[in-house]
């Protein structure tokens, strides 16, 4: 019996295309419940979204410890992929961005409302990401306890494959920030070392972008996924557009996001 739910919204383009194939080769390693989801804007829409999902479940094929289900829901997409997800207890949404041009409903800034729409972690990615083991994740946290809320599914995802996660945060000038920031970075690294899960540590310098550097430390790692919660009252004034840019970044990086709980003082 399959114990997890993914989720993949399909908007039968090659970016949906691209997210269930995505999901078939992250599923691959565990058992798992493969739903197709297309949102439709009246009943009338139903039945024929209803044949096309069964069209691309035929052509998925049969895949040991997947099993696929589908379902077709009258809505918006900003809330209805959000209140399925809560209501039948998904582990993941994987969905496709259509990134800077495309259809309006998925573009990155789009995907961003849904992404604060649900409780479920994403996996956000583009038409031309490519599958290929996880080895390496990327987790750049802030002085905001928020921003520590995607540890757990960095490890999860990381304990799946064996990968290493890599804890980046910036240095800071002021002593009492400085301070935070290393308890920040013991505290995550001390969760990892509990679960097992290899974990490197990376103290950037202060000053310059932090997007571009947390870029060019994903070249230079050869870095498979990043792995952000997005909270907009982010100590660091760039996050938004930061974390909005990396599900479209330029090397076609799967991004997972989950949007964050407000923490409250007793958090971490």
């Amino acid at each position: 019996m399959n114990s997890n739910l993914y989720i993949v919204p399909h908007d039968f383009t090659p970016v949906g295309d691209a997210a269930l194939n995505y999901a078939i080769n992250l599923s691959k390693r565990i058992n798992v419940d493969i739903r197709l989801l297309h949102i439709v804007s009246s009943k009338s829409e139903a039945a024929q979204a209803n044949a096309k999902l069964d069209d691309i479940i035929a052509n998925a094929g049969k895949h040991e410890g997947i099993s696929f289900s589908k379902s077709v829901r009258e809505g918006s997409i900003f809330d209805e992929i959000g209140n399925i997800a809560r209501k039948d207890g998904a582990q993941l949404i994987i969905m496709g961005t259509h990134g800077s041009t495309g259809m309006q409903k998925l573009l990155g800034s789009k995907a961003m409302k849904v992404v604060v729409s649900a409780d479920t972690p994403f996996i956000i990615l583009q038409k031309d990401t490519p599958f290929k083991d996880i080895k390496n994740i990327v987790v750049p946290i802030d002085l905001t306890k928020e921003s520590l809320q995607i540890i757990n599914n960095a490890g999860d995802m990381a304990a799946i494959f064996g990968a290493t996660v890599h804890v980046v945060g910036e240095k800071q000038n002021d002593d009492y920030l400085s301070q935070q920031m290393k308890t920040r970075i013991l505290i995550v690294k001390k969760q990892y070392q509990e679960r097992n899960v290899p974990c490197v540590v990376e103290m950037m310098p202060k000053g310059g972008s932090y997007s571009k550097k947390i870029m060019e430390y994903v070249k230079e790692k050869e870095i498979d996924m990043v792995a952000i919660a997005y909270h907009s009252e982010s100590l660091l004034p760039q996050f938004d557009t930061f974390a909005q840019s990396l599900i479209t970044n330029e090397n076609n990086l799967p991004c997972m996001i989950l949007k964050s709980k407000q923490a409250g003082a007793l958090y971490f």
